[in-house]
């Protein structure tokens, strides 16, 4: 079975100094970092997901900012295909699924950002159409959540939404486990 690696929003506002800095996104994109070396060295198909905010009162990912450009820990080389997207669903609206198709792919790895919204929202699109989902919990990161008066750790959603995930949509498991299971199966 073909897999193919979906990397969501890994871009610069979600770091220090960006406009919307997530809890754990340094790591996450260190995660992501060997998981797309392991797939260029297996020359395995890879998928960039740039987020460009359209939509009216946007405050990060806005187009043409230096906080929309893909972060250099996961760098696109000229020959990686980036998809834009406008909406938390990276299937809604863009060629991804074609591309998917395309390439002969059935399972799909997803790593990225935000854990409680593109990664939700796409584990879910991917695993309606069909594919076989792993989500790599260590390459995902979200934030801090207001939930009422309750204030919910970065830490907490992201488990939450790692169970969700893990109970009906994906394998959830971290890119040691993922390597090494790929590795044992062949």
């Amino acid at each position: 079975m073909k897999t193919g690696l979906i990397l969501v929003d890994i871009q610069n506002d979600y770091f220090k100094g960006g406009r919307m800095e997530l809890v754990g996104m340094d790591a996450a994109s260190a995660t992501a970092n060997k998981l797309l070396t392991f797939f260029r060295e297996n020359q395995w198909p890879t998928f960039h997901i740039q987020h460009v905010a359209i939509r009216e009162g946007a405050t990060f990912f806005l187009p043409d900012t230096k906080g929309m450009k893909i972060h250099d820990s996961v760098k696109p080389r000229s020959d990686d295909l980036v998809i834009q997207k406008h909406y938390p669903n990276s299937f809604r609206e863009t060629p991804l699924l074609d591309k998917l198709k395309d390439t002969g792919v059935e399972s799909v790895v997803i790593c990225g950002a935000m854990s409680h919204m593109c990664i939700d929202a796409t584990t879910r699109a991917a695993a309606d159409l069909d594919f076989k989902c792993t989500v790599i919990h260590d390459g995902c990161a979200t934030q801090n959540l207001d939930f009422g008066k309750k204030k919910v750790l970065a830490e907490d959603v992201h488990a939450s939404f790692m169970a969700a995930l893990g109970s009906a949509y994906a394998k959830v498991m971290s890119c040691t486990e993922f390597i090494s299971k790929i590795k044992n199966d062949d």
